[in-house]
């Protein structure tokens, strides 16, 4: 009890010190810490675990000068030494998956049983988003959780990013190679490395105004 205590007490530390940053050191990441953060990212959970979300670390001088262009030469990718890319999948479930189901089954989180309809029933879910025009909408929530896990490790590592907004879509797949793929979508575009500067918290609005019990509103 007193661990799963200490825990939530670190995680509520990490979590009330990330800020947004806009302007960043040119210190590289080691490329070990890199690596895990991402595969933080990863463990994100995903609608029926299919993974439709990817990662894209650009660190190359070419590629940060695209994705400034694509921001409207915004500082974020001109400084920061690392630029992550999320990438929504909206036809996963038209890929091979066979890995994911395997994975499970083999570990013993799936049943033999779920893990061989998985794949179907998970088709059958798509292909519904599809004919509703929400497939796009589902991929972009996953990678929108995979990108809130990172920021949240990536404070826990005593680095700084920042969820940006204000870019082309389809300057950032052409910066990224996918340009013209109508599958793949652009989530999120997020800098990482060591701040430049310190920001204070702007403050949140009472808690009654926004969290509600049982229906929205507060009657």
């Amino acid at each position: 009890m007193g661990s799963a205590v200490g825990d939530l007490h670190t995680v509520t530390r990490v979590i009330h010190a990330r800020r947004s940053v806009r302007h960043y050191r040119p210190d590289p990441v080691p490329e070990a810490l890199l690596h895990e953060l991402t595969g933080l990212a990863l463990q994100a959970p995903s609608s029926f675990n299919l993974q439709a979300r990817s990662v894209v670390t650009v660190t190359s001088e070419a590629g940060r000068r695209a994705l400034t262009e694509a921001t409207g030469g915004q500082p974020h990718p001109q400084e920061a030494p690392v630029m992550l890319v999320f990438v929504a999948e909206s036809a996963a479930d038209q890929e091979d998956r066979g890995d994911i189901w395997e994975t499970a089954r083999a570990g013993g989180a799936w049943s033999g049983a779920f893990a061989a309809a998985s794949p179907e029933d998970a088709r059958r879910f798509n292909e519904d988003l599809r004919t509703r025009g929400l497939a796009r909408e589902y991929a972009v929530k996953d990678a929108m959780i995979a990108a809130s896990f990172l920021m949240i490790a990536a404070e826990a590592a005593g680095l700084a990013t920042s969820p940006m907004n204000g870019w082309d879509e389809g300057a950032v797949k052409k910066a990224i190679g996918i340009d013209g793929r109508e599958d793949l979508h652009i989530a999120l575009l997020m800098p990482l490395g060591h701040p430049a500067e310190t920001r204070a918290h702007p403050g949140r609005r009472e808690r009654a105004l926004t969290c509600f019990s049982e229906t929205f509103g507060r009657g």
